[in-house]
């Protein structure tokens, strides 16, 4: 059996990818599978991602072309995929998820608590932003945009003084550069983060059922629990909130992060439940971050992200 595979065709997405097509072939000897690049909309529009009104803007194109047959299956990045997906189209599996944390890469080997006062620190993440604003309100943030060997490259020429970007692709691109880990308590990673998504059509159950031989049983729970916050509370480029769902046993944890604009409100929730009901854990933060004021945030954020783009 040969399989078309549908992907971003970016350093990070190709590696990922690869990784995917060589996870199957262990428990698939017989098939082969041949990756098909797609240049999506996030792909062209060089844009601060927090000014495109438009989700999925690295993913739809690709899943057209699983919707169209012209792929059988795609691979993303998780938190590259909308809650909603066309009504042909599922994840049909999540492998393992990677570590979800965000890393610290500076020109001259500082950490972010170690480096200068007024440094010059990218980031794509609004999320980041703020989160590196209230850690360090000395330094400016300043919107980066480029491939991961592209950001880092940056550092090095000079244009920033350090850059903040996930662990997960340093570790898929197997980038060797130093970097400090930052922790998941002052940077709370995106929902979906280190995870790969796997989308197939909906009635292809042959595809599905081969590809759910490679899924993981608690990255796929953790990661519903996390989009059901997401989709509760509609977070996403413009509204950025930190969440990372942890399996224990039969339990599972919930722990989420929201920020004013200016970084000094923030609200945290942290909650533990069945880890057979992602759904339900995830509605229940999520309620919680409303009766804590969480719309208020998500309308300041919205409304300064309007005056950015006027600006």
């Amino acid at each position: 059996m040969k399989y078309t595979v549908g992907a971003r065709g970016s350093q990070l997405s190709v590696a990922q990818t690869n990784w995917v097509i060589s996870e199957l072939k262990k428990v698939n000897p017989d098939c082969d599978y041949q990756i098909k690049p797609i240049t999506t909309k996030g792909d062209t529009d060089t844009r601060p991602l927090f000014t495109i009104d438009q989700k999925g803007i690295f993913e739809k194109e690709v899943d057209r072309a699983v919707a169209l047959k012209e792929v059988d299956f795609a691979v993303h990045s998780l938190k590259d995929v909308p809650s909603e997906l066309d009504e042909n189209l599922v994840i049909a599996s999540i492998p393992k998820r990677e570590a979800v944390n965000d890393v610290f890469i500076s020109s001259d080997g500082s950490t972010l608590d170690t480096i200068k006062a007024g440094s010059v620190i990218g980031t794509s993440s609004l999320r980041r932003a703020v989160q590196v604003s209230r850690k360090r309100p000395d330094v400016k943030v300043k919107p980066i945009r480029g491939n991961i060997e592209t950001r880092i490259k940056k550092v090095s020429g000079g244009d920033y003084d350090a850059i903040v970007l996930a662990r997960a692709g340093i570790s898929r691109l197997r980038v060797d550069v130093k970097h400090t880990v930052l922790s998941i308590d002052d940077f709370a990673p995106s929902p979906g983060q280190g995870a790969i998504a796997i989308v197939a059509r909906a009635d292809d159950t042959q595809t599905i059922l081969m590809l759910k031989k490679i899924e993981n049983p608690d990255s796929r729970l953790e990661i519903e629990a996390e989009r059901s916050l997401s989709d509760y509370v509609d977070s996403g480029c413009r509204f950025p909130l930190g969440a990372y769902a942890k399996s224990m046993g039969t339990d599972m944890t919930l722990t989420v992060s929201a920020f004013s604009v200016d970084g000094k409100k923030s609200i945290q929730v942290n909650k533990t439940g069945t880890k057979n009901d992602p759904a339900s854990l995830g509605k229940i933060v999520g309620e919680e971050l409303r009766s804590k004021g969480v719309n208020d945030l998500a309308l300041n954020w919205r409304e300064k992200v309007e005056e950015w783009n006027k600006s």
